[in-house]
Formats: structure tokens, sequence, C-alpha cells
């Protein structure tokens, strides 16, 4: 039985601030149904990640109707969002508009957990009169997550115009040589910018909770 194949951490918020995530991913339908079962036995709050629209569309209905599904992020909230803390302390910095996938999961892991965001997207450096026209605004963040793909050089760029907590996402948007992701990962690990700290490929979730540590130590 999928029961039998889940140990899930209810008392993770409790030892380092925020919930667990269920990594969606490779989970069978009957794994889900099994999770959102015990979590809701036991009146817990969950994100979800990596949701495919097909595998929320297979979930039995009273799931479906439980759950706050946003497909362009593939993440969904089980249980209401926490009220915000306050005004936005993370700027979320996105490329193009095909990084919308990334930058929406770091908003809404951001979100679940009660913390607003500015969102300045479609600021990549083909066009880098759109970045420095909103500097100002994004240097009023004490945390600036950059999201991108292509070369990735977004987060070099913010990097030596920015100095707060910067948090590099690579995506894998892009050609041939983008590979998947891993050149903008080279890219941003190379920056010769000081002091930006990169999370996997496509890992929103990550950075989102990264974002999240650094805002708990400046309070």
């Amino acid at each position: 039985m999928a029961s039998h194949e889940i140990t899930l951490d209810f008392e993770r918020a409790d030892r380092i601030g925020f919930d667990e995530a269920i990594f969606c991913q490779g989970k069978t339908v009957e794994h889900l149904a099994h999770i959102l079962e015990q979590a809701r036995a036991k009146k817990a709050r969950f994100l979800l990640t990596r949701l495919s629209a097909e595998q929320h569309a297979a979930l039995p209905a009273a799931d479906r109707q439980a759950l706050d599904y946003e497909p362009v992020s593939r993440t969904a909230y089980l249980g209401a969002p926490l009220d915000p803390k306050g005004p936005a302390r993370v700027a979320i910095v996105s490329a193009g508009t095909s990084d919308a996938f990334v930058s929406r999961e770091v908003e809404r892991t951001l979100r679940f957990s009660g913390h607003a965001a500015t969102v300045v997207a479609d600021v990549g450096v083909a066009g880098l009169h759109r970045l420095t026209g909103r500097i100002e605004e994004i240097r009023a963040h004490p945390v600036v997550v950059a999201v991108a793909g292509m070369d990735a050089a977004l987060a070099t760029v913010l990097g030596g115009l920015y100095g707060g907590a910067l948090i590099a996402v690579p995506t894998s948007t892009g050609y041939g040589v983008a590979a998947g992701g891993t050149t903008a990962l080279h890219a941003m690990l190379a920056s010769c910018a000081p002091g930006v700290a990169v999370v996997n490929i496509d890992n929103g979730y990550g950075a989102a909770c990264a974002a999240m540590r650094v805002l708990r130590g400046l309070s």
C-alpha cells in the first residue's frame, strides 16, 4: 500500500520555521491521495510543489476541491496561506516571461508562509534599460531572488548594482547549448559579482526557503 511508503513531517515548522512541502514529481496519484488524507486528519497545512496538471486532474474530486492549484508554478496549497507579515521584503526579479514557471513558484512559496513579494518581471539584460529603470524599487528590499535562464547574466548584473542578499535561480529556459539550465547554473556559479548565492536549476521553492531563512535572521 502507498501509505506504507509515506512518512510525513508534521513537526518541521517547529524545527526550522516553515512546514514540510510535498514534492509531487514521481509520486503516484495514490501516494498523493494518501498524503492529503493524512494531512487533513491532522488538520495540517501543506505546500505541494511540482504537481502536474495531469496529476491534479486525476485526484479524487474532494482532494481537488481542497487544493488551491496554480498550473504555471505547478504548486498547490492545502490550507490557507498565512497572513502577510508586513510589506514585501523580497523582490523576485526575472529575466523573461519564459521564466515565469520558476518565479511564480518562488512567489507562491513565500506567500504560503506569509511573506509578500514584489515581482519585477521580464527585465533581462537583452534590454538593460528595463532593469536599470526599476533598480531603485529593487534596492528597497533586503532580499532579492534573481531568476534567469539562457546565459543568466541577470544575476551578475544585479550583483553589481544591488547590495542586499542575492539568491540566484538558474532556469532551464534556452536553446541548445543552454543545456537544460546547466549553462545558466555554471554562469551564476562563476559570477564575478561577489556574494551571489545560487540554488539548483528551476528550484524556485529552494530559493524562497533561502530567502525566508535570511528574513528570519533579519527579524
